[in-house]
C-alpha cells in the first residue's frame, strides 16, 4: 500500500484522476505521471470487475495509490475489490446515515465491520501478510463517501462523524443535477452545499474532496477547505491528446500548402 490514508492526515493537497478505460497499460502510464492517487471507475467507466486486477497491477508500478469507485455498497462487491488489493473505496450516491454506515462496514473485518474473510488474497500477499493487514485495516483502508444527492446534505454532520469515513467527496455534476441547477456551479444552492460539506468534514476532522472540471476551479475550492482533488481521466487525456495532435498537424499542413501557392 502507498499509505495514502496516513498522508491525508497532514492536511496537504492531494491530486488524483479517474481511470475509466479499464486498461492496465493506461493505468500504469498514468500512475507514473505524478498523481497522488487514481480512482478506477466501476460506476461510469467502460471496464468492469474482471479488469480490476490488471489495473491494480499496473498502478502498483507507479507512485499513485489505488482507489476503486464501486457501483454501490453491496458488501460482496466491495470486499472482492479490496481482496484484489485496492487501497480505498469510493461510494457513490449515498443518501442516508444508514447507507453510509453500511458502506463503511463493508470495508472492515469483524468486529469493526462485516467484510468477508479470505486469507489467500492479493491484498494480504496471498496470506503471507494477513495478520499485519488485519491489524492495520482501519489505519490503511480509505473510505470515501460521495456527496451528490440532495438527501445527504441533511445528514452530513452525522455521516462525517462515522469512524471510517475519511473523505467527503463532492460530485459536482450529480449534485447540481440533484439540486435542479445542473452545471451551475456558481449558483447559491450549489455554493451553500459546498460550504455545508466543508464544514461537516472540518468538524469531524475529515478531508473534503471534489472533482474539478478544470484546473482554474482549484483556488475557490481550496479556499473553502477542500484538499482532495481529482482532475481529468485517462479517456479524456487520450481524447484531447489525439484531437490536439491532429489539429496542430492540420494547421502545419495548411501553412505549408499556403507557402507553396505563393
Amino acid at each position: 500500500m502507498k499509505k495514502l490514508k496516513q498522508r491525508l492526515k497532514a492536511g496537504k493537497v492531494h491530486l488524483g484522476t479517474f481511470l475509466s478505460l479499464g486498461s492496465s497499460v493506461a493505468s500504469e502510464i498514468i500512475s507514473k505521471a505524478g498523481f497522488d492517487f487514481v480512482i478506477i471507475d466501476l460506476e461510469h467507466g467502460v471496464g468492469n470487475e474482471k479488469d480490476i486486477l490488471s489495473q491494480l497491477q499496473g498502478v502498483d508500478n507507479g507512485v499513485a495509490a489505488s482507489i476503486v469507485r464501486v457501483e454501490g455498497h453491496n458488501r460482496q462487491r466491495v470486499h472482492r475489490v479490496l481482496d484484489l488489493g485496492a487501497e480505498g473505496i469510493m461510494f457513490p450516491r449515498i443518501k442516508t446515515i444508514d447507507e453510509a454506515q453500511k458502506a463503511i462496514n463493508s470495508l472492515y473485518y469483524t468486529p469493526e465491520g462485516e467484510r468477508g474473510v479470505a486469507k489467500m488474497v492479493r491484498a494480504t500477499n496471498f496470506g503471507l501478510n494477513f495478520n499485519e493487514y488485519l491489524a492495520n485495516q482501519k489505519k490503511d483502508i480509505i473510505g470515501i463517501i460521495q456527496v451528490e444527492t440532495e438527501e445527504i446534505l441533511d445528514c452530513l454532520d452525522d455521516v462525517s462523524a462515522i469512524e471510517g469515513v475519511d473523505i467527503l467527496f463532492v460530485g459536482p455534476m450529480d449534485l447540481s443535477m440533484a439540486l435542479g441547477i445542473f452545471g451551475q456551479f456558481d449558483h447559491p444552492r450549489f455554493t451553500e452545499a459546498l460550504k455545508i460539506t466543508s464544514q461537516a468534514a472540518a468538524k469531524a476532522g475529515k478531508t473534503c474532496g471534489v472533482l474539478l472540471t478544470n484546473a482554474e476551479q482549484f483556488t475557490g475550492y481550496y479556499e473553502l477547505g477542500f484538499r482532495f482533488f481529482t482532475l481529468g481521466a485517462d479517456i479524456g487525456f487520450i481524447n484531447s491528446g489525439a484531437h490536439n495532435t491532429v489539429k496542430r498537424m492540420v494547421e502545419i499542413i495548411s501553412e505549408n500548402d499556403a507557402k507553396k501557392k505563393q
